[in-house]
């Protein structure tokens, strides 16, 4: 990612595999657990995907709070706390490999575009969204309604 290229990553295009958004809410956190699970009953790779702007990005530690960011910078910033997360998250042997891929573009949008080449995608039903009595979140409706291939939604269980 940042460091091997002079560009930020705008999207993933997994060869197969289960892809799952995490957003870092307690709903993403749901999905990803599950989203390995399903891919260990597959037996295929587990791509993360945490779309980012540049207003939810990371920023690096240590730069001056006067220093404005590349989005190199931030991307490899935002790379290492999703990494990070996702350890926490599933331990350091997860049953199947695990791919993090952070991609700055709108969730929606990246999850869509990685659904045209992933077996499946796991969304959470909710995320860091205002609307806490929807059912559905606006990023899992936009990706249940137009993804190229099936989608799961996963909801956190009582204990989450």
């Amino acid at each position: 990612m940042a460091g091997q290229s002079d560009q930020t990553v705008r999207e993933i295009r997994p060869e197969g595999g289960v892809v799952v958004g995490d957003d870092g809410s307690v709903g993403a956190a749901a999905a990803v657990r599950f989203a390995v699970e399903e891919a260990a009953r597959r037996g295929t790779t587990l791509h993360v995907v945490r779309a980012w702007s540049i207003t939810s990005a990371v920023r690096p530690d240590g730069l001056p709070i006067n220093v404005t960011p590349s989005l190199l910078e931030l991307e490899e910033a935002t790379l290492n706390a999703e990494q990070a997360r996702i350890a926490e998250l599933l331990g350091d042997s997860p049953e199947v490999p695990v791919e993090v891929n952070v991609v700055y573009s709108p969730s929606a949008q990246s999850l869509i575009k990685a659904s045209e080449t992933a077996d499946v995608v796991v969304v959470g039903a909710r995320g860091k969204g205002g609307f806490a009595g929807l059912v559905l979140g606006s990023v899992a409706e936009q990706v249940v309604a137009h993804a190229v291939g099936p989608v799961i939604v996963a909801r956190p269980s009582r204990t989450d």
